[in-house]
């Protein structure tokens, strides 16, 4: 009897990913009852070594003016982007279902138009008739900026042949699908592909590309990771649907910095860049409001002024409730029980305690520790936190004040908006001129600012000496380290 060399090969169905021997798991998609036999396998071939088409050159000599990035038109986003879009980079955008992409990159494709550099706007979950709509209300109506509803890979390549755009916007890429592969569109295999096709195409003809990426419910991007690795840029779209803020997030970006955000703001007319959002997160008031403090937090490079806000009442149930939005619900109830433990405040365990911040922003960093903290002081004696004070500075479980990074960032950014004091951790560098700033090691110290004891809190030990810096000579005077005038 003939003895069969050649060997069966298995193929997953979902992900495409090959085997020589069958399995009841893929281990590339982890999908259960994928995996299939396909044939023999294919026989092992070597590549030899091609006439060489394009010799290397020194780095020195390559063009460089080629890949100088334009700009899309939104100053926000080429924030991000490090500049621009650079001709032949593939940007992915990710983000929660109504955030705002669509909209967003409507307006991008609409700016960055032009005769010498045409758009196409390929959208594959709406009609074009339900774009034309969305452009007519942000203003979006260019004469170079074409748009096609389609979902076939084939047909839109063929569209890049008839236009030969600048820039392509592809919302979204899990809606295309190829129909030389297996699968339904979003699938791994499909992602895949998909987003090889116009990578290639990208690179070849030196179009700039916008893909738009859905996310799971954990908030990461849907599809392979492979996806994320291919693309040069990776941005995250983010953003509470009930707040009119959003940020752009950079992740992985080949051509500039990674802690970069925009800030933009979504309203009825479309979305429009935030130069200066600041004002989106403070309440102005003309006499000071106990439960309230100001602290100064970097998103990315950027800072942001942020408020605070606290309120403590009497609980009418044996488990008082703890209530936060725009916090952290276990960063608060450490603070709140530093406060009661190390500021010797009696009174925080047994009432009602809600903490939030202004304006949908979300405070994570360290650095807000102690706003939080002088803000649940404040509420919980009833006396108003001294006028234009900020503070910055990271709260530790021994009751410490530790120091936090970007302080002097942080200090400017407070007084080019005017605010005149600040309580921040020990030796902060550089102080802006005009700004009375004073160094707390301890939470005990930091409780010091209240311009009268707290009721419900007993007397903290006096300090021998207090170390103050200021942009000016000069010191404060009274009860408390930061008494003085206003601005």
């Amino acid at each position: 009897m003939a003895r069969r060399t050649d060997r069966p090969s298995y193929r997953c169905t979902e992900c495409g990913w090959s085997t020589a021997k069958w399995l009841g798991r893929c281990p590339e998609c982890q999908a259960w009852g994928t995996v299939e036999e396909v044939g023999a396998a294919p026989a092992v071939k070597t590549t030899a070594a091609a006439r060489v088409t394009s010799p290397a050159l020194p780095i020195g000599r390559v063009d460089g003016h080629r890949v100088v990035a334009r700009s899309t038109g939104v100053p926000e986003l080429d924030r991000v982007l490090g500049g621009g879009l650079v001709p032949g980079a593939v940007v992915l955008l990710a983000g929660e279902p109504g955030v705002g992409k669509s909209t967003l990159l409507l307006d991008v494709a609409a700016k960055a138009s032009s005769p010498e550099h045409p758009t196409l706007y390929v959208t594959g979950e709406e009609s074009a008739g339900q774009v034309r709509l969305r452009a007519d209300r942000i203003d979006a109506i260019a004469e170079d900026l074409y748009l096609v509803a389609e979902t076939d890979l084939s047909a839109i390549l063929g569209q890049l042949d008839a236009v030969k755009p600048e820039l392509l916007v592809l919302d979204s890429v899990q809606t295309v699908a190829s129909p030389e592969i297996d699968g339904a569109p979003g699938g791994v295999a499909q992602v895949r592909e998909v987003a090889g096709a116009l990578i290639r195409a990208s690179k070849e003809r030196g179009m700039s590309t916008l893909l738009v990426g859905h996310v799971t419910k954990d908030g990461a991007i849907a599809g392979p990771r492979l996806l994320e690795h291919l693309v040069d840029v990776v941005l995250h779209f983010e953003g509470d649907r009930h707040a009119r803020l959003r940020l752009v997030r950079g992740v992985k970006n080949r051509y500039g910095a990674t802690d970069e955000v925009g800030c933009f703001e979504l309203h009825d007319s479309g979305i429009t860049s935030l130069a200066d959002p600041s004002g989106l997160f403070l309440t102005r008031r003309s006499e000071p409001v106990p439960g309230t403090c100001l602290t100064v937090t970097l998103e990315g490079r950027r800072p942001l002024v942020a408020e605070v806000q606290a309120l403590t009442v009497d609980s009418q149930i044996p488990s008082p409730r703890r209530t936060t939005s725009g916090l952290e619900t276990s960063r608060v109830s450490m603070i709140l029980a530093v406060l009661e433990q190390r500021g010797r405040i009696g009174a925080l365990g047994k009432n009602d305690i809600y903490t939030a911040t202004v304006g949908g922003v979300r405070l994570s960093e360290p650095a807000a520790d102690l706003a939080v903290a002088l803000a649940l002081a404040s509420a919980a004696s009833d006396t108003p936190l001294p006028q234009n004070l900020v503070a910055v500075g990271e709260v530790g479980l021994a009751g410490e004040v530790r120091r936090v990074t970007g302080v002097q960032r942080r200090l400017a950014e407070a007084a080019r908006l005017g605010f005149t004091r600040a309580l921040v951790p020990v030796d902060p560098g550089e102080v802006p001129a005009g700004m009375k700033v004073v160094e707390v090691s301890d939470i005990g110290e930091a409780l010091r600012v209240l311009p009268a004891r707290p009721r419900r809190t007993r007397d903290a030990p006096e300090r021998s000496g207090e170390s103050e810096r200021s942009g000016q000579s000069g010191g404060g005077a009274g009860g408390s380290p930061l008494s003085g005038g206003g601005r």
